[in-house]
């Protein structure tokens, strides 16, 4: 990687910042709670926490042009699932908050702080992501230049256009841009097929599952954690 050109990062958020689905899991468990609270009706239809998260994804068949805006998916499940519990179906924008408040509390992995107080002293940093993890909510904008949301955005990763909208939210070409993310298809390859640099953050040592893209395929470059992609830089 021609660390020289680097002018910019873009950093994914879940899973390379921290483990997303100790999250969720969490998130789910405290909205089962509420609507227990709040809708006994609805959560009595419920058999689990994690029985939303199915009817979520049912929707993606219905809507599959929103399959990337989570947000939507999430709302839409909750305010279905009132709808069937005989409760009132406007509670699903307090509920869907409640869930909110507890997906954004993350437990960041141990090098992802150094890293970014690393990173951000030597790079404008903009977050992608195709979940709806919020910078400012998390607490830690404060790192950051910009965020870009598949959600908000309207395409996900590994779609070019949301590579190259966060080069240009700071100002930089793609070609002098380093996206970091432990997605080897949505990060790496996203990254690389829109013409940025790419480091595949790989913390459980896996073997790469692709082809190495052409033309980009020198800039690829595997590590194992956020502290050692500091070294490298």
């Amino acid at each position: 990687m021609p660390y020289s050109t680097i002018q910019a990062i873009t950093l994914d958020l879940d899973d390379t910042l921290w483990p997303v689905w100790p999250t969720i899991r969490k998130a789910e468990a405290v909205l089962h709670d509420w609507l227990k609270t709040h809708t006994p009706n609805t959560a009595a239809l419920l058999e689990t926490p994690e029985t939303m998260r199915g009817r979520r994804e049912t929707l993606i068949a219905e809507f599959p042009h929103m399959a990337h805006d989570y947000n939507f998916l999430r709302l839409e499940a909750i305010r279905r699932s009132l709808v069937n519990g005989g409760d009132d179906p406007a509670l699903a924008v307090v509920a869907y908050e409640v869930f909110t408040e507890a997906r954004n509390s993350v437990e960041l992995y141990d090098d992802a702080l150094p890293a970014l107080q690393y990173l951000a002293a030597r790079y404008p940093i903009v977050a992608i992501s195709n979940g709806t993890a919020d910078v400012q909510r998390v607490g830690l904008s404060k790192y950051f230049k910009g965020a870009i949301s598949a959600a908000e955005f309207g395409i996900a990763k590994p779609d070019p256009r949301i590579f190259k909208a966060a080069a240009a939210a700071v100002g930089v070409s793609v070609a002098n841009v380093l996206h970091v993310g432990d997605d080897s298809a949505l990060d790496a390859v996203g990254a690389l097929q829109s013409g940025m640099h790419a480091a595949w953050l790989n913390r459980d040592g896996k073997d790469w599952p692709h082809e190495q893209p052409e033309p980009h395929h020198k800039t690829l470059r595997h590590v194992k954690s956020l502290a050692e992609l500091c070294e490298l830089l």
